[in-house]
């Protein structure tokens, strides 16, 4: 008897393309995917759906990695696109994005719920028709008094803040690889991070 293969799992990362954007804050989904390419063989990237697509494995799971790129505020698209073409069910792909919200290198998942007033998050969510679709936001911290947020996210992280963001995101990386092998409740339950266990403490 022929064993079935497993599903493949698509994660999407958030963020713009182009080099102008290469290290702003708002590219920390893109960070994300970067770091699970250097840990595993995901070949070259594929330009399809409005996005960049490498394809690979974590453990036994075929995994896609996905970046859009229509810009933040119309990711929507290319990840309604990919859902559309594979028939993929929403417990299947999970969208990696940065989080104002939350103290830098913070990462927190959940299995659905609200865009909590993030743009790109919003666009997908509109996009795919649901909010039952699962997130691992990663924080860049909170813009300084008096500064514009979206100025804030344009712009690259600190020298005194790379080493923090640097180890949010390798944690961030760590919480794909447990949702592709082992499931969303068990990112849950080892990864939310209180605000006191945040990497910069």
């Amino acid at each position: 008897m022929v064993q079935e293969q497993p599903p493949i799992k698509f994660v999407v990362g958030l963020g713009n393309p182009g080099r102008r954007y290469h290290r702003t804050r708002h590219n920390v989904g893109f960070m994300v995917l970067k770091e699970l390419r250097r840990r595993w063989e995901f070949g070259r990237a594929r330009s399809k759906f409005h996005a960049r697509l490498w394809s690979g494995r974590i453990g036994p799971q075929g995994v896609a990695l996905v970046a859009p790129q229509t810009y933040m505020n119309a990711s929507g698209r290319a990840v309604a696109e990919v859902m559309g073409f594979y028939r993929l069910p929403p417990a299947l792909l999970l969208v990696v994005l940065d989080d104002l919200a939350l103290p830098l290198g913070c990462i927190r998942a959940r299995a659905g719920g609200s865009a909590g007033g993030h743009k790109g998050l919003t666009d997908v969510l509109d996009a795919v028709g649901t909010r039952q679709l699962p997130r691992l936001r990663v924080g860049i911290g909170s813009p300084p008094p008096g500064t514009d947020a979206v100025e804030y996210v344009l712009s690259p992280f600190g020298k005194a803040e790379q080493e923090v963001i640097a180890k949010g995101i390798v944690r961030a990386a760590d919480a794909v690889a447990d949702w592709v092998t082992r499931g969303m409740t068990y990112v849950m339950n080892h990864y939310n991070q209180r605000v006191q266990d945040a990497p910069n403490g």
